[in-house]
């Protein structure tokens, strides 16, 4: 678990600099501080109240991970998780209250 843990690290260290690496070789007028290292994304802007909204609770994105707010992978959008699970906590409950009698 050690190995993986040391791994995971490395591999974020590795995505980290390859993404600030991918930011300073373009020119000054160029540079977002956002984007993607193959298919993860990054965002080294500073975080806004709209970005922290717009990725943690955003009913009109359907996915369940969207991009960090700040940083290099992905992030929950709460709202659709819950839109999944809502169904599988009622039928947990139904199951539950039907063997209560």
């Amino acid at each position: 678990m050690r190995g993986l843990s040391r791994l995971l690290r490395w591999a974020v260290l590795v995505l980290v600099g390859a993404a600030i690496y991918d930011q300073l070789r373009r020119p000054a007028a160029e540079r977002t501080w956002h984007g993607r290292i193959g298919f993860v994304p990054y965002d080294f802007r500073p975080p806004t109240v709209e970005r922290l909204r717009e990725r943690l609770w955003n009913p009109d994105d359907p996915r369940i991970f969207t991009p960090h707010v700040w940083g290099v992978g992905w992030t929950i959008n709460l709202y659709q998780l819950r839109h999944y699970l809502l169904p599988l906590v009622e039928l947990v409950r139904a199951e539950l209250s039907e063997r209560r009698g």
